[in-house]
């Protein structure tokens, strides 16, 4: 679901910036000028800005559409019975489980576009705009990609589950 409407949007705000570029009256030319907006105001320079925000928009709507498409692979897959597919059953159950990774990797990355266009749009209001956007960004994914701690209590966790199983299996609880 969460695909489908990142895909909805990424379409939405294409069509957004194509009216933006393509306006008759002006459209975003009339940013030039303005006290607020730093940096390269020419025809060319907003041309290339909004086309950059265009593309950015453009892969977050292919990637999501392919998060949809392998979501919805996997969905079908795994109401396929065991007995009528060809391949024996656990690598049946490995094909659903990849087709599954691959639809949350292109949502990942669809996401990640979708973060992308943010500092993209800023760069419309100057260089420094989008300088602060993209270290912030960086933050942002790197407090959200690492986790130091995996190694810490991780392995003491697993000792105390198989702890656990085994007083459930021997019926000792």
């Amino acid at each position: 679901m969460a695909s489908t409407l990142l895909a909805s949007m990424a379409i939405m705000m294409c069509s957004l910036m194509a009216v933006l570029m393509t306006n008759s009256n002006g459209g975003y030319r009339g940013l030039r000028g303005k006290d607020f907006v730093l940096g390269d105001t020419s025809d060319l320079a907003l041309s290339i800005k909004f086309f950059s925000i265009l593309i950015c928009f453009l892969l977050a709507f292919l990637l999501n559409v392919q998060s949809i498409r392998y979501y919805s692979h996997a969905g079908l897959l795994i109401n396929v019975p065991a007995r009528s597919q060809r391949a024996a059953p656990p690598l049946a159950s490995e094909y659903v489980a990849a087709a599954l990774n691959r639809g949350s990797y292109f949502w990942s990355l669809g996401l990640r576009a979708f973060y992308l266009s943010f500092p993209m749009f800023l760069w419309i209001f100057g260089p420094v705009p989008m300088l602060v956007s993209c270290l912030g960004l960086v933050l942002m994914l790197y407090f959200l990609d690492v986790h130091s701690g995996w190694g810490e209590n991780g392995e003491e966790e697993e000792e105390e589950e198989r702890e656990e199983e085994d007083w459930v299996v021997h019926g000792q609880c």
